[in-house]
């Protein structure tokens, strides 16, 4: 098979969809890999780095596009990018389809088989290819929700570990997954009075038991979440439902209970954001003012670190990637329920029910595109 790399046009999108040993394992399985010229330089692979492990560079994304048999990459493929897909090639990618129906649209015209990321599973019930890029967005919100609450960028000017004499920030994580477990546990190791909420009673007994000391639980009923927003300095949204679009928690009325100032870091922004005046950001022009409260929307977060999330990505979808390429996207679907689970759109159909319900459109079950 041949195996595409384009380079990420995304603005501010540094990660690359392949690192140079995943095009080495892929080489050595006995396919050709193809890569953008300049691919990987924002995360600090160049093309010689390609070169060694037996890729071919290619000048421009559209040689890339025709030529390859399966598209690699880390973000949503844009308008102009989707032009490029084909009939019966194969894409391989982050999609968040459910809160953007013009790339659905799109998808199912080319007739493209596309297989999203954030929805294949594993056997413990959780998502594999989402779980690197969840735990640096996690790890991330903390911080640079420390910088929006900075005086100079329109924050309430509060410090995450307070000082001798003065109390800490209050934090509250909305969602006690990967992203919110994580949140929760650099935002407590910066000094910060943490709170993480969460409807399940078994994951809250999770983490109070692994982290009691560090962090408080609380149960994410409407009411519950209010009253302890009114309080905090820095909420950070962590809500996923797999394939959906994400539940608004926080209504645009209810901003005004807020503290002036105070910070939303939605990490959930990339299934449409969890608070109701949340709308994508970039890291060039990443937080804007509602109401006095002062929102981070970053849709593409972790390419702010992008050599160690490529690094963790390409670890993650190496894998999967290997068994596309070795059976074909059917077979090694039919192999693998898991790696099924990832299939958004194949010829021109929704082929994940979450999808076609958020966007109302049909949808047809994973299943029936492989039978």
């Amino acid at each position: 098979m041949k195996i595409g790399c384009p380079k990420e046009i995304k603005p501010q999108e540094f990660r690359v969809g392949m690192t140079p040993n995943a095009a080495f394992e892929a080489v050595k399985n006995g396919h050709s890999v193809i890569i953008e010229t300049g691919a990987g330089d924002g995360a600090g692979f160049v093309d010689a780095d390609y070169e060694a492990a037996g890729a071919t560079i290619i000048g421009t994304a559209d040689e890339v596009f025709a030529a390859a048999d399966m598209i690699v990459k880390v973000k949503e493929p844009q308008a102009v990018e989707r032009k490029m897909l084909r009939e019966g090639q194969i894409l391989f990618t982050y999609l968040h389809l459910a809160p953007d129906p013009e790339q659905t649209k799109d998808l199912l015209a080319s007739g493209a088989t596309c297989i999203a990321y954030e929805t294949v599973t594993d056997r413990s019930g959780g998502l594999p290819l989402l779980a690197p890029m969840s735990e640096v967005a996690g790890r991330l919100a903390p911080q640079v929700g420390a910088w929006t609450l900075q005086k100079a960028n329109g924050g309430r000017g509060v410090l995450m570990g307070g000082v001798p004499g003065v109390g800490p920030a209050k934090v509250v994580v909305i969602g006690g997954g990967v992203v919110g477990t994580h949140a929760a546990r650099i935002a407590a190791g910066m000094g910060a009075d943490v709170t993480v909420l969460d409807r399940s009673l078994p994951r809250m007994r999770y983490l109070d038991d692994i982290y009691g000391g560090t962090f408080k639980t609380s149960f994410a009923s409407a009411g519950n979440t209010i009253e302890l927003a009114r309080e905090a300095d820095m909420i950070i949204g962590a809500v996923l439902v797999p394939g959906a679009a994400a539940p608004k928690l926080i209504s645009r009325a209810q901003l005004s209970e807020l503290k002036p100032g105070s910070a939303l870091v939605d990490v959930a922004i990339d299934q449409g954001g969890c608070f109701e005046t949340s709308r994508a950001t970039t890291h060039q022009d990443p937080i804007y003012d509602v109401d006095g409260i002062m929102h981070y929307c970053v849709a593409n977060m972790p390419g702010a670190v992008a050599r160690t999330s490529t690094i963790a990505l390409g670890n993650a979808t190496m894998p999967f990637m290997i068994a596309l390429a070795n059976k074909g996207w059917k077979q090694a679907c039919a192999d693998d329920a898991h790696l099924l689970a990832g299939l958004n759109v194949h010829a021109g159909q929704i082929t994940y029910e979450a999808v076609g319900q958020a966007l109302g459109m049909d949808y047809i079950r994973a299943e029936q595109a492989i039978a």
